[in-house]
Parts: structure tokens; sequence; C-alpha cells
């Protein structure tokens, strides 16, 4: 099953939307490093709605752990600055899309150490980027159409 990375997440309503997508697609949800609230915060609870309990949720202290544990060569970096697009990969079955905190996106030379698996969702030159909770769903559903959706329906 894929599987979403958060590292730092700094807004506790994308990660409660993300946790719904997460719950609605059954993706286990990685929350890595510090977080910018506690996962408790009824924000947090309130985004999800009444989704936690069917969620699957761990929080660790580094990526290493979950790089170690499943396997570098499955993490997708996704990052504004990368150049390769996310539909022009191909995603293993148990892939794990990782994303940045809000304000600052992935480490730099995270992304630049894999430019394989840096991905960037394409959008007009002159914005930013698109909302987290956002870009995770618009990746999220695009790895499951590969699969065609695991059986969802």
């Amino acid at each position: 099953m894929i599987s979403i990375v958060l590292v730092e997440p700094e807004i506790p309503e994308n990660t409660g939307n993300i946790s719904r997508t997460c719950a609605c697609t059954g993706m286990p949800l990685y929350l890595v490093g510090k977080l910018g609230f506690e996962i408790t915060q009824s924000r947090v609870k309130r985004a999800g709605l009444d989704y936690w309990d069917k969620l699957q949720i761990e929080h660790v202290h580094e990526l290493s752990v979950l790089t170690d544990r499943f396997g570098e060569e499955k993490f997708f970096y996704f990052s504004s600055k990368a150049v390769r697009s996310y539909t022009d990969v191909e995603y293993p079955e148990d892939a794990f899309l990782v994303f940045g905190k809000e304000t600052k996106g992935l480490p730099p030379e995270l992304v630049a150490a894999h430019p394989d698996r840096a991905l960037r969702i394409p959008m007009r030159p002159a914005l930013r980027c698109l909302n987290l909770s956002n870009s995770v769903a618009v990746a999220a559903y695009e790895a499951l159409r590969r699969f065609d959706f695991f059986g969802m329906k």
C-alpha cells in the first residue's frame, strides 16, 4: 500500500485534511520530526472529522527511521523545486510519497540527493506552490490510479 509522509508539518488543519484523505484511501500516514501542533489539538481532530479511528498513523523523529525500515528506493520526494513531473514515474505498490513543511517544503539537499525520485506537480510559474493537503491529494490519487485504486470503489 502506498503511504504518505509529512516532514515537520506546521498547520494542524492541513494535517487533519491529509489524515482524512489517508483514512479514505487506506494509506498509512507518517509524521516526521517536530510538529507545529499537538496531534490531539481540536483543529487537527476537527479537520479529520470522525476518521481518526480509521487511520494508521505513526510519528517518528527522523526520516531515516522510515528509509532504513522500508528501503530508500521506495521514497519519492515532492517539491516545487524538482524538475521531474509526478506523472512521469513508475511508483512501486509500496511507495512512500514524502512532503515537506508548509513554509519551506523539503530541505533542498534532500531533493538534490534524489533527482530521479524528486517530483513536482506542474503549476503556473508565477505562483509558489499548492496547499499541502491539496498536493497530497493530487499525488496520492495519481499513485493509486496506477494500481486501479487497489479495489476501492
